[in-house]
């Protein structure tokens, strides 16, 4: 994981939450994780992850996300088996 995704991750992670956080930074950090992003209606998109799947809504002011859809994407993650820890100790055997 690219220390760019790595922090990414700790601000979703992160208390409080951050509210500076991109849909771009988000989407790209997504795809590398592995999961399947695509558009079903609107600006409403299906995420597929670790056989989890998440509806995720593009912000419709800006480009940035709200602190209440920072804190579902954080549930979605962690239901779908990603955390900090986990990359943080597959970075340090790297």
């Amino acid at each position: 994981m690219s220390h760019k995704h790595l922090h990414l991750l700790r601000s979703l992670f992160q208390e409080p939450v951050s509210a500076n956080i991109h849909w771009r930074e988000i989407e790209s950090l997504l795809n590398h994780l592995g999961a399947t992003v695509e558009p079903v209606h609107g600006a409403r998109f299906r995420v597929l992850l670790n056989h989890h799947e998440y509806f995720l809504h593009h912000p419709h002011q800006g480009s940035v996300f709200n602190r209440q859809d920072i804190k579902h994407l954080r549930e979605f993650l962690t239901q779908a088996g990603i955390s900090v820890s986990a990359y943080e100790a597959d970075r340090k055997q790297s």
